[in-house]
């Protein structure tokens, strides 16, 4: 879900903000200019371009750098191919890092929070783990001042991917109070779940049910509620939940998961391994699923 989550978390918000501070701290050498000028219609191939060649000359030139690793987050970003978006994170995160070296102190918060958000995709792309370094430059990007309104979604995901539940539960808190949103409520109440307080994710996750309009967070409000019955062997309310599932989505492999164990807990392992396969039909390569049919062969 998080990684699913973050990827929906808007970035062009940060565009506005983000040329405010650096027109102020500009030289003004035509090249330069150009590059405001093409910042003012987000033409960030072009500024990508231009950057790279003037660094060429000029590889220490800080407004350049900063520039340049802007246009390259934000090219990243864009990209289906996996392997292009991680090279055009390596130069964001390089020139960044220069940039904040030479960087003063009004300048400084905001490459920090762009940096921490150029880790935390690089986090979402690659089989190491950036999500503490994210955190690193996300934090000091507040501390030292500088308000985004993704920011504390941000850090929450952060603190998400590293295991710090409550710490995550306290960053999206924050985020609700700048933009309330029923993707962030379903992640409060995963982060509940993960940290053993069922009670309190429950909360959040009728809330969804009942009120959203968004189909796909519902379903999985629901999957989550299930789980959580068969935590308490309430295999009755469990069973409801999935089987609401399958009437809103026949094609759901998590419920027909869900279900399995239902019958797995109760001793009924022939129905369990039915419904596991009909989870494998709808979706092969189904994690769960394939790990009871391996333990019940």
């Amino acid at each position: 879900m998080i990684i699913a989550f973050f990827i929906s978390l808007t970035v062009v918000s940060a565009v506005v903000i983000t040329v405010r501070t650096v027109h102020r701290h500009l030289s003004n050498t035509p090249s330069v200019v150009a590059l405001i000028e093409k910042w003012k219609t987000y033409d960030y191939p072009s500024i990508y371009e231009v950057s790279r060649q003037i660094l060429q000359d000029r590889p220490y030139d800080g407004t350049v750098l900063i520039y340049h690793g802007y246009a390259s987050f934000y090219l990243a970003v864009a990209q289906t191919d996996t392997s292009l978006a991680q090279g055009y994170l390596d130069e964001a995160i390089s020139s960044m890092r220069i940039a904040l070296y030479k960087a003063g102190k009004q300048v400084r918060p905001q490459i920090e929070y762009m940096l921490g958000k150029a880790y935390f995709y690089k986090n979402t792309i690659t089989s190491y783990y950036y999500a503490d370094l994210a955190l690193k430059y996300l934090t000091l990007a507040k501390e030292h001042g500088y308000k985004a309104d993704d920011a504390a979604e941000y850090r929450g995901l952060c603190y998400a991917a590293l295991g710090n539940y409550m710490e995550s539960i306290a960053a999206f808190t924050e985020a609700l109070l700048v933009r309330e949103s029923d993707s962030l409520l379903l992640s409060i109440a995963e982060q509940y779940y993960k940290a053993g307080q069922a009670t309190a994710a429950k909360q959040y996750l009728f809330r969804i049910k009942n009120e959203s309009s968004d189909d796909d967070l519902v379903l999985k409000s629901m999957n989550l509620l299930g789980t959580i019955y068969i935590d308490e062997k309430n295999y009755d309310e469990a069973r409801r939940e999935f089987e609401g599932i399958l009437k809103k989505n026949q094609n759901s492999a998590d419920a027909f998961y869900g279900l399995g164990v239902i019958y797995e807990k109760q001793g009924d392992l022939v129905k369990a391994r039915a419904e596991w396969r009909k989870a494998l039909r709808v979706q092969v390569n189904h994690s769960l699923s394939l790990e009871k049919m391996a333990n019940y062969k």
